[in-house]
């Protein structure tokens, strides 16, 4: 659809759509650009409160993918007001709203819509120095990839759905998807990286082959590295996969090539959409020790090393 409109280019525009990153920047003065990006989403879990905070972690996140901090958010709201009761939007606000203030954002406003499905999710202004920019195109041959939270997020949630996981899985589930990326983000500013991007709706297979496109790079991902969500493999095999998983593998399509041995279920995993998932960094070899220990100090819910960037076909994914 965006084909037919002309290509969208401006001297200060550092950051647009080409490479499909988390963010646009806008730079407005030599030392400082705008990061804006928006995202929101219909209820994943039945508690309105973590339905508001994950969906306000998530929208932060783009920003702090992309190196910068967000300073303020608009609500965007769908909901509704002649069905469902009032206590329960003022729960998905409330959410919202204390996730905002962890983050030291601030709420400045924003839209609602009476709508017969609710949807919740916020649009993030944020601020960074032009020069340090973190996009998804820098990975080099020999970056180790590291991921800063476990997936898993897409199939846990569906499974609650149908009344199939167990509670603790997905407890924790959703503490890490209402836990921010700012501590990932302060680790990898401090280190200094090539590359990073958040997962999200494309899985981190598919978020992967646009970072790898963008670069010009190949990716190889040690299956049994990747740390998971409790349960997951189990709950996949059960049949708890989403459309959206498969919608991910017909997008990276002939680019992704599983090696034998690699499990049907954990191949599901790395193709679930996440909602608010981790950072994936791309760092040289000889950064990557200081970096998992910055993720360590900040205290990530992970810092693994998943895989390694080679000079291959550019976006190519290779699981081993």
């Amino acid at each position: 659809m965006l084909r037919q409109f002309p290509h969208i280019a401006h001297p200060d525009l550092l950051v647009g759509i080409d490479t499909r990153d988390d963010a646009g920047v806008f730079r407005v003065r030599e030392d400082l650009a705008l990061v804006q990006t928006v995202d929101f989403f219909t209820p994943i879990v039945d508690n309105p409160y973590w339905y508001g905070a994950i969906a306000a972690a998530n929208s932060f996140s783009d920003v702090y993918a992309m190196g910068g901090a967000p300073l303020t958010a608009l609500n965007l709201v769908c909901f509704p007001v002649d069905v469902a009761p009032a206590e329960m939007l003022a729960d998905i606000l409330r959410g919202g709203y204390d996730k905002a203030q962890e983050a030291g954002v601030v709420i400045v406003g924003g839209h609602s819509v009476d709508d017969p499905e609710p949807k919740y999710g916020m649009a993030v202004t944020g601020i960074v120095h032009p020069q340090k920019v973190v996009t998804n195109a820098g990975a080099r041959p020999g970056d180790l990839l590291v991921l800063t939270k476990p997936v898993g997020t897409g199939i846990i949630t569906t499974a609650a759905k149908f009344g199939e996981c167990p509670s603790d899985a997905l407890e924790e589930a959703i503490r890490v998807m209402a836990t921010l990326n700012r501590g990932a983000a302060e680790a990898m500013l401090e280190v200094g990286v090539h590359a990073a991007t958040d997962v999200t709706g494309f899985g981190l297979v598919g978020h992967l082959y646009q970072m790898a496109q963008a670069s010009g790079v190949a990716f190889r991902l040690f299956s049994q590295q990747i740390p998971l969500l409790p349960d997951v493999e189990r709950l996949a095999m059960q049949g708890n996969t989403t459309r959206g998983g498969d919608l991910n593998r017909e997008y990276v399509g002939g680019s992704l090539q599983f090696a034998q041995g690699v499990p049907l279920a954990k191949q599901h995993v790395l193709l679930d959409p996440q909602t608010s998932g981790g950072l994936v960094v791309a760092v040289e070899s000889e950064r990557v020790m200081a970096l998992l220990d910055a993720l360590r100090v900040h205290q990530t819910p992970c810092a693994a090393v998943i895989g390694e960037a080679f000079a291959g076909t550019p976006g190519q994914i290779v699981v081993e």
